[in-house]
């Protein structure tokens, strides 16, 4: 695992938009896996901004992203689905794009679909990923066993009081979601995660801490042969090089 430390959340995001137009230039039609959450916002805004610039172009491109809740509409302004369209895919040219459907009536056959899709496009070429405070990646939070495909999960209540705050109070908040399984994650012929904010410093220790932690889902990408970690300062503060 490549750790790569700068200054500014905004450094970490142009580093990363840069990544992006080196792989689109060498494979057009790269399959991308996409995050939602506040840690990708400030990424998908370089993109545009590369994008409208005339330096990047996704006309060839397709993405997966990594979860939805369960059960939500997809107009539902805190759905991922409308997520991912205000912040990105409205204002870029991504010739296709898919997330888990929020709205299946049937999850276990939604969760299959969206991983024979997967299969089918060849899998995810650039993978990005965040980090929760728990350590989950896309929704799979810490457990004893994990699942390796798509999956139904039940929400840990960290990650329903983390994610609480973008609900009103006269809301009904999902407490469960679909989510890509660790196996489609690790897959992934590169995957790129940001860490940003002193309030990520802690798990950031725990995944560079040269242990196998099972309780932090995010560690098993320490067994992957091309992750690269982005940090700001901030995040990095308690990582010990020593």
């Amino acid at each position: 695992m490549k750790k790569i430390v700068f200054e500014t959340y905004e450094d970490v995001c142009q580093a990363v938009a840069d990544i992006y137009i080196k792989q689109l230039k060498e494979k057009p039609d790269t399959v991308f896996g996409f995050a939602t959450g506040s840690t990708p916002v400030g990424l998908y805004r370089e993109l545009v901004k590369r994008y409208n610039s005339g330096e990047l172009d996704f006309s060839k491109a397709c993405s997966f992203n990594l979860d939805e809740y369960y059960p939500i509409a997809k107009d539902h302004p805190q759905s991922y689905n409308y997520f991912m369209r205000e912040n990105l895919f409205n204002k870029i040219n991504l010739a296709r794009y898919s997330l888990p459907d929020g709205e299946a009536a049937d999850a276990k056959a939604e969760c299959r679909r969206y991983s024979v899709e997967m299969e089918a496009a060849g899998g995810i070429d650039l993978m990005l990923l965040g980090i929760g405070l728990n350590g989950h990646i896309g929704f799979n939070e810490p457990a004893l066993s994990y699942h390796m495909e798509t999956f139904l999960v039940d929400l840990t209540e960290s990650s329903i009081v983390a994610n609480s705050r973008f609900f009103s109070a006269d809301e009904v908040q999902p407490t469960r979601a679909l989510t890509m399984g660790i196996g489609e994650i690790f897959r992934s012929k590169e995957i790129i995660l940001i860490i940003s904010g002193e309030g990520k410093a802690e798990i950031a220790k725990r995944l560079f801490e040269g242990k196998l932690h099972t309780d932090v889902p995010a560690c098993f990408l320490l067994l992957h042969p091309n992750v690269t970690v982005f940090l700001d300062n901030a995040a990095a503060s308690l990582i010990n090089d020593s």
